[in-house]
């Protein structure tokens, strides 16, 4: 793994505020801010950013798992000092566009990603959350858009775009006109997580189980999945026969039939 020590350099990971872990084809990033609730400076975000692309550069992993050193908070959003020096537009629209190629970097990111959520994820830790694949949660989850009452500022455009299409506009409209952080139960209903976990540990030995089980299915289909997924929600009607093609020219489409008639287990290569 001589492509991810280069993770080793960025200041983030050197403050031990986001750790990278690879075992065998799974690579699980931990944030590990516990003291602030897992808040973000700009620098965090362009690390976790970089850390990202490491991992999509990786063909040998095969899913990437986020997690929390603390079940008080997955994230809490951005650290509020991060704001003071804010002066004129500039520094907003500055602060946006970093957010924007972090979560870009995330959500297309070649790889199933899984978020295993709990304690607070508000802001911009929900929006990390809301760009993964999966999400599940622990039931102490406290999820929302509280600037209404916090700050006083708002989503970028393009967050809009990402949360609509997550959960509906008017599902939206409601967390944000009404600044709460709803439960766990209530995001199950809202579709927002898959799974409720009753407590910490068997949050975190589900979500290393289930990212185990996705890193162990046909890379090229999930991959492939994943970029049409992306594509249609530009809106319209993507063209993806590139796509299409390239599952079924893969070595490992030749590799599940075969093995599905020889009535043994594939032995996916990424190829």
């Amino acid at each position: 793994m001589q492509n991810l020590s280069v993770a080793l350099e960025l200041e983030s990971v050197a403050a031990g505020r986001l750790r990278l872990d690879v075992k065998g084809s799974l690579a699980t990033l931990t944030l590990n801010r516990p003291d602030a609730y897992n808040s973000f400076t700009i620098q965090m975000y362009r690390d976790f950013a970089s850390i990202c692309g490491l991992v999509d550069a990786q063909p040998s992993i095969r899913a990437l798992l986020l997690v929390s050193s603390t079940e008080r908070a997955f994230a809490s959003g951005t650290d509020i000092n991060e704001f003071r020096d804010f002066t004129e537009a500039e520094d907003a629209l500055a602060y946006e566009r970093v957010i924007d190629q972090t979560l870009t970097q995330l959500e297309s990111c070649r790889v199933p990603t899984i978020a295993a959520l709990s304690g607070v994820c508000a802001g911009g830790g929900f929006a990390i959350a809301a760009c993964c694949d999966i999400r599940i949660a622990q039931q102490n989850l406290r999820l929302g858009l509280p600037m209404a009452k916090t700050l006083g500022n708002c989503l970028s455009i393009e967050n809009v775009e990402r949360f609509s299409g997550l959960m509906g506009a008017a599902r939206l409209k409601e967390l944000l006109f009404t600044a709460r952080l709803i439960s766990a139960a209530e995001a199950r209903d809202w579709g927002l997580v898959s799974e409720v976990l009753p407590d910490w540990e068997q949050l975190l030995a589900h979500a290393e189980s289930l990212a185990s089980r996705i890193a162990s299915l046909a890379p090229i289909t999930l991959e492939v999945s994943k970029l049409e997924l992306l594509r249609l929600r530009g809106g319209g009607k993507p063209e993806a026969r590139d796509l299409v093609a390239r599952a079924y020219s893969s070595a490992d489409f030749r590799e599940g039939l075969t093995s599905f008639l020889g009535k043994r287990a594939p032995m996916w290569r990424g190829e």
